[in-house]
């Protein structure tokens, strides 16, 4: 477990900190602005839950979210090898095993999904751009130092997760028309 008696630190102050080997890196490290997109994901969802969801929503987004420190405990520390708390398969057929039980109660998608329609959709598509972005930062760490498949499989799930969910919490989904909508006239 962690324990803090402190928040503030002062460490942090000449724009470098500690990741979870202890090693000093500046925040604008590619492994510092992955995590801390992971944690604008979690906050996201977060946000989302407050709703709340119907619970077949809510309670797979609470897995996610302690889900997402795991991912975040994963990155923290550099070395792949490392003996420590890492993002799992199981973790990643558990995003799938849900993806495939909302979608089968989904009609079939004849075009793109306009993000929108209720609050819990928007905030489920908000949360899904947000994951999109998390995993692009991911996969710009990994071209540049090692990141487990399973971080990059969970991001990358978990996005279609989202929209399947933003899917099931929309009462009448709006779809894209190429061109704009027929008659709309733009100035």
């Amino acid at each position: 477990m962690v324990y803090l008696d402190r928040i503030y630190t002062r460490s942090g102050d000449g724009g470098d900190t500690s990741l979870g080997d202890g090693t000093r890196v500046a925040k604008t490290h590619p492994r510092i602005v992955a995590f801390g997109a992971v944690d604008e994901l979690n906050t996201v969802i977060g946000l989302v839950r407050t709703a709340p969801p119907p619970v077949d929503l809510d309670q797979p987004l609470a897995t996610i979210q302690n889900d997402l420190f795991d991912l975040g405990a994963d990155l923290c520390l550099p070395d792949a090898g490392t003996a420590a708390l890492r993002v799992t398969a199981a973790q990643v057929d558990a995003l799938e095993q849900h993806i495939d039980r909302i979608n089968e109660l989904l009609s079939p998608l004849t075009s793109f999904v306009l993000p929108g329609g209720t609050s819990l959709a928007a905030g489920l598509h908000h949360a899904r751009a947000v994951c999109r972005r998390a995993e692009i930062e991911v996969l710009k760490l990994a071209e540049i130092e090692p990141v487990s498949s399973p971080v990059r499989e969970y991001l990358n799930r978990l996005s279609d997760l989202l929209f399947v969910m933003a899917r099931a919490g929309n009462d009448d989904e709006a779809t894209w028309t190429p061109g704009g909508a027929a008659g709309d006239e733009v100035d």
